[in-house]
C-alpha cells in the first residue's frame, strides 16, 4: 500500500497563502489504511485549520470531503462543479491523487497535505515497513519473496556484504539483514542451490530512467472507430 505522513501544519498553512476559503479532500484507500488522509484526518486538520486562522485574526472558510480514490477520473469527477466555490483545494491523497486533481481540473489549484514516503507493509498495529521500490523488474521469483533492492541497505544481489554481523544490517542495527532473511527461507524450502547462481548487475532501465513509466494493455482498451 502507498503510505504517507501529514505535512507539518505550519508548511500546510504556508502553502495554502492567502487562500479564504479551502476545501480538505481525503482518500478513501491507501491513506485512510495509515492513518493520513482519511475522513477522520480529513475532519481534525480541517478544524486545525479553521481554529489557527482564527487566532491569527483572518478566519478561513474550511470544507471537509472524501472520495474513494484521487487517483482515478470516476472518483474525482463529481466535484467538479463544487471546486470554483474554493481558492484552493488541499488534498490529503498521495502525490499521484495530487497530480491526479490537478490534471483533471487544471483551472482550479490542488495542494499536497501530506508527504508520500513509501509503498509499505503493515507489520503491526501503527507501524509500516517499506517492502518494494517498485523497480520495474521484480526479482523476488530468485530471493525467495525478500526483496534486496528495498530490504538491503546496499541493494545487493548476491549476498550480503562483509558488515552484517549476527543477522543485522551494519548500517543500522535495528535492520535485519535482507539477505539472512533469504537464506533463512532458501534453507527452510530446500532450495539453497539456487542461490549459488550469480545474478549480473541490475538493469535500471525499467525504474527511473527516461521520465514517467507507462503500461498499456491493449487489450482493456475500449474499441475506437
Amino acid at each position: 500500500m502507498i503510505v504517507g505522513e501529514q505535512k507539518p501544519l505550519e508548511e500546510i498553512v504556508g502553502l495554502l497563502g492567502d487562500a479564504r476559503k479551502v476545501l480538505v479532500l481525503g482518500c478513501g484507500t491507501c491513506v485512510t489504511v495509515c492513518f493520513a488522509g482519511g475522513e477522520k484526518e480529513v475532519g481534525i486538520l480541517a478544524s486545525m485549520l479553521r481554529m489557527k486562522s482564527k487566532l491569527a485574526g483572518h478566519p478561513m472558510e474550511v470544507d471537509e470531503a472524501t472520495v474513494q480514490r484521487q487517483c482515478e477520473w470516476e472518483y474525482i469527477d463529481p466535484l467538479r462543479e463544487r471546486l470554483s466555490q474554493y481558492d484552493a483545494v488541499l488534498s490529503l491523497a498521495c502525490g499521484i491523487g495530487v497530480q491526479a486533481m490537478n490534471e483533471r481540473f487544471p483551472k482550479h489549484l490542488t495542494l499536497p497535505g501530506i508527504n508520500t514516503t513509501s509503498l509499505s507493509l503493515p507489520t503491526e498495529q501503527g507501524v509500516w515497513e517499506e517492502r518494494c521500490q517498485a523497480c520495474g523488474d521484480c526479482i523476488l521469483g530468485i530471493t525467495f519473496g525478500i526483496c534486496p533492492i528495498t530490504r538491503c541497505s546496499k541493494q545487493l544481489l548476491n549476498g550480503p556484504c562483509g558488515g552484517s554481523q549476527r543477522g543485522v544490517c551494519e548500517i543500522n542495527p535495528d535492520i535485519p539483514c535482507a539477505w539472512q532473511l533469504i537464506w533463512e527461507r532458501a534453507v527452510a524450502l530446500g532450495q539453497v542451490e539456487r542461490l549459488l547462481e550469480i545474478q549480473a548487475a541490475k538493469d535500471w532501465s525499467r525504474s527511473r530512467d527516461g521520465g514517467p513509466r507507462k503500461i498499456v494493455r491493449e487489450d482493456l482498451q475500449l474499441e475506437t472507430a
